[in-house]
């Protein structure tokens, strides 16, 4: 079979529109669910039963279930809790955040449980208030652990967005099978696309070894 790379370039503009789309709601879903995650990770420590139970079971639910049965649940429940339809955009970007902050809770729980807990008792006993120390003594140390963890999560986070695709979001996969259906290139297309995912996340990879050799211990 002869190949066909030029289906790239004729397609190009196509290409970088599902790319597009496919970093916007990779880097707004990382970007929510590290904070959904970092507070039902502090409410799972909590010590008040009202909040960390709620945590846990959020937590144990959602890690429970594929993550495809969740992209199902938002893109036909929150229109119905909207009271308006919502764009599949909005309905993929909300599951994968409720999704992502599930599994990030856990490695920000194992986070914090590593910082000695001598360090939490002396930032308390300068004056600082429970959230203070968490914020400024606490969870600054924690990221530097966690950070091996999270960007193994955020990358899968990535790789996953080509799921949002099932519920008709234009994204880097969609477009692809689009094309190769069209073009009846599916080898090109496939094997470009897997390049890109290759190259994104293999960058990813090397941002979190820099991070990890400026924030660790000298």
């Amino acid at each position: 079979m002869d190949l066909d790379w030029t289906i790239i370039v004729r397609n190009w503009p196509v290409l970088l529109s599902g790319f597009i789309n496919t970093l916007k709601l990779a880097v707004l879903a990382i970007g929510a669910s590290f904070v959904l995650g970092v507070v039902a990770g502090a409410l799972r420590l909590s010590r008040s039963p009202y909040l960390h139970y709620p945590a846990v079971l959020y937590i144990e639910i959602i890690r429970g279930v594929p993550l495809i049965m969740v992209i199902f649940w938002f893109y036909f429940l929150a229109p119905i809790l909207a009271g308006r339809p919502l764009d599949n955009f909005t309905s993929a970007l909300i599951a994968f955040i409720v999704f992502e902050a599930a599994y990030l809770a856990e490695i920000v729980r194992a986070g914090i449980q590593s910082v000695p807990l001598g360090q939490v008792q002396a930032a308390i006993s300068t004056g600082l208030t429970h959230p203070q120390a968490m914020r400024h003594v606490i969870l600054p140390q924690a990221i530097r652990n966690m950070i091996p963890a999270l960007v193994t999560r955020f990358i899968v986070l990535f790789m996953d967005t080509s799921l949002a695709y099932i519920i008709g979001y234009r994204e880097l996969t969609r477009v692809a099978r689009i094309i190769a259906e069209r073009e009846f290139r599916a080898f090109e297309v496939y094997t470009f696309i897997a390049i890109v995912y290759f190259v994104c996340t293999y960058a990813m990879s090397l941002v979190a070894q820099r991070l990890e050799r400026r924030l660790g211990p000298a």
